[in-house]
């Protein structure tokens, strides 16, 4: 006995339905697989704030300095979900339930963010031009949620 549903469409048979759920749980898998593995390895990875560090020239800090000194860069990185507060939490609500204006809503962070809470110390170089430069608190020495 077939047994009849209702839809605002079509009606469907038990039988019609199950083939339709398969056909989009085959489609599923098979977006699934075709996922690039970086992008699996990307949410199977979201790592806490925690401190980094990267080797490159003076001139790829981006500051406007020309030089082809090398340096270790120290930054921030990571997820500060831990660290989320009564106050996050509500803002996120907040925010998804329309009770701030748009400006208001653009304006305010409801999450933590993975930063700096110390520096390294000054770094001076050399540039291309033979003039000697220092930075200042450019360098992360420490990081924490924020």
């Amino acid at each position: 006995m077939d047994v009849w549903l209702f839809c605002r469409g079509p009606i469907f048979t038990e039988g019609e339905l199950k083939q339709v759920i398969g056909t989009l749980v085959e489609r599923k898998a098979r977006r699934d697989a075709q996922q690039s593995k970086r992008t699996k390895r990307a949410k199977k990875r979201s790592k806490p704030c925690s401190l980094q560090e990267v080797e490159v020239t003076v001139s790829q800090l981006g500051l406007g300095y020309v030089s082809d000194e090398t340096i270790v860069f120290h930054y921030c990185s990571g997820k500060c979900t831990t660290s989320r507060k009564n106050y996050d939490l509500t803002l996120a609500f907040m925010k998804r339930s329309q009770l701030l204006t748009r400006e208001q809503k653009d304006k305010a962070r409801h999450s933590p963010c993975c930063r700096p809470t110390a520096y390294e110390e000054d770094i001076s170089f050399l540039d291309n031009f033979n003039k000697y430069h220092t930075i200042q608190k450019f360098s992360a020495k420490a990081c924490r949620c924020v």
